[in-house]
């Protein structure tokens, strides 16, 4: 539990830092801005077609009588733009960091920067940056709607399809929202999307309390525009502490190899040294 309280701290120590350098706190708002408008575009624009698309596709049910015709295509118009904004909401967060990867590795740089010690640079161009988040983007979005499958089977099942799935569903969400933010960092450490799983996997209650509540806020897109840049910053504090917690349990391995006993085993060169008279 500790570590969910310890997740949820580095999402407040995040938007605590973008309030104290306010500048970044505007730069990194204009990924989610941009976003925001072109999605707004587009569901409005759905908006507009959706009774079309309906009408298009329902070409059987023209000699219908009323209200038999009205309700079917009422309905799918209906469907068709909630399934447009349900997309909206899943494919928000990964559009804006697409769209926004110059901007947030400026402000995940930048907060490198200010905690002091090395700010790692990828040393790749840009079009290889944006190609390589917009695959692993991908690859994470198959695994989530696999997880969104698998837990819509589930969800029929009587009372814990309606308590428990839907808490996994926010859990699933909330781990690969995280993956998709601490991103930005890793990958400027050299750490592809196999060796980020594996490092989160590691921390996996850590990283729930840090994505599930960032979740749950996210799905207001108005709300996630303006708490994305303390995410990235979170999600950067976050990537500081596994990375070196990482390196330091490396480091330290070789200093404390032990004997099948559990003696501390000395090092060669002491046992090489003549013993004094």
């Amino acid at each position: 539990m500790s570590d969910l309280g310890a997740g949820f701290g580095y999402l407040l120590k995040g938007q605590r830092w973008v309030v104290r350098h306010g500048r970044w706190f505007g730069f990194g708002l204009l990924p989610g801005l941009i976003t925001l408008v072109l999605y707004l575009g587009a569901l409005v624009g759905l908006a507009y077609g959706a009774d079309d698309l309906a009408d298009w596709s329902t070409p059987f049910a023209d000699d219908w009588s009323s209200p038999w015709l009205g309700l079917l295509r009422n309905t799918l118009t209906v469907l068709v733009f909630a399934f447009g904004l349900f997309l909206a909401v899943i494919t928000f967060t990964a559009v804006t960091l697409l769209v926004g990867q110059p901007f947030y590795e400026s402000l995940s740089e930048e907060v490198d920067r200010s905690e002091g010690g090395e700010v790692p640079e990828s040393g790749l161009p840009l079009w290889r940056e944006l190609w390589l988040s917009a695959r692993d983007s991908v690859r994470i979005l198959v695994r989530v709607s696999l997880y969104g499958i698998l837990l819509f089977a589930l969800g029929f099942i009587p009372v814990a399809g309606q308590t428990v799935v839907p808490a996994l569903g926010f859990c699933v969400s909330g781990y690969f929202l995280a993956e998709e933010l601490t991103s930005v960092a890793l990958q400027r450490r050299g750490r592809d999307l196999r060796a980020r799983l594996a490092l989160l996997r590691g921390r996996r209650t850590l990283v729930l309390g840090f994505g599930v509540p960032l979740t749950l806020a996210f799905l207001i897109p108005v709300v996630a525009v303006f708490l994305m840049p303390g995410a990235v910053a979170g999600a950067t504090l976050l990537v500081r502490d596994l990375v070196g917690a990482e390196d330091a349990e490396d480091a330290q391995g070789p200093q404390n190899a032990q004997d099948a006993s559990g003696a501390t085993v000395p090092p060669v060169t002491s046992l090489l040294k003549p013993e004094d008279d």
